[in-house]
């Protein structure tokens, strides 16, 4: 079974605004309106300036009617047009399309965007059981990690993995859904410059992993409010 096209879901509610952001970080635009979309050249965002919309992730398929039977015994699922709709412990909020996706996208070798080298979905659970379940049922395996140690990461092969955290397990803000970037020692401090010449507000500056309490890894969000850990490693 191929692996459902998934693509980030941010909202807004000023489309400009959010363009501008994404372009200001060197993301590009293959898509302006109905849906407006933009890619890293790793993964794909769609902007969506419809007011029921919600950060999380969108997924396509011709049918998801296997899969939603599972889903209905761990939580509620809700049907939308030609689709359906779900939450998680996380709040993050996942659209399953009953259709394939007519996106025509292929991954570059290289990142476009300044944000760096994409490591996925990162969320916080109230629930990491149940989370889990649901990400297996949406075909999702586990690669590393356990509910045990609190901490697990999954992939469906379809170039947006996701790592659940148990509450408490990061000493900083944590937005859920948040993407997370690792850039390694050299190179993030170039990133959060480059951030920085931008004109990209920071919304945290984290210290705590550096003894020297320096800036090493820093938190952005977009307009819609999702988040962006631009980490070293």
């Amino acid at each position: 079974m191929n692996s459902p096209f998934t693509i980030i879901h941010t909202p807004t509610n000023q489309l400009e605004k959010s363009l501008d952001f994404y372009q200001k970080l060197n993301y590009k635009v293959f898509s302006e309106s109905n849906p407006t979309l933009l890619t890293d050249g790793k993964f794909v965002i769609e902007i969506n300036p419809d007011r029921f919309a919600r950060a999380g992730l969108k997924m396509f398929q011709s049918n998801w009617e296997s899969e939603v039977s599972a889903l209905k015994k761990l939580t509620e699922v809700t049907s939308i047009e030609n689709g359906y709709m779900l939450g998680t412990p996380t709040g993050t909020r996942i659209y399953l399309m009953n259709e394939e996706s007519n996106i025509d996208f292929t991954p570059s070798e290289m990142p476009l965007g300044m944000t760096g080298n994409f490591a996925g979905l990162s969320l916080e659970t109230t629930d990491m059981g149940q989370s889990a379940a649901i990400w297996e049922v949406l075909g999702y395996e586990k690669t590393m990690g356990s509910i045990e140690k609190g901490w697990i990461a999954f992939s469906n092969k379809s170039g947006i993995d996701v790592s659940l955290m148990k509450p408490n397990s990061c000493p900083h803000l944590f937005f859920n859904p948040s993407l997370t970037f690792f850039n390694g020692k050299i190179n993030n401090p170039k990133i959060i410059q480059n951030i920085r010449n931008a004109g990209i507000p920071i919304t945290e500056e984290i210290t705590v992993f550096n003894k020297e309490g320096i800036v090493d890894n820093v938190i952005i969000r977009d307009p819609g409010g999702y988040g962006f850990f631009i980490y070293n490693d």
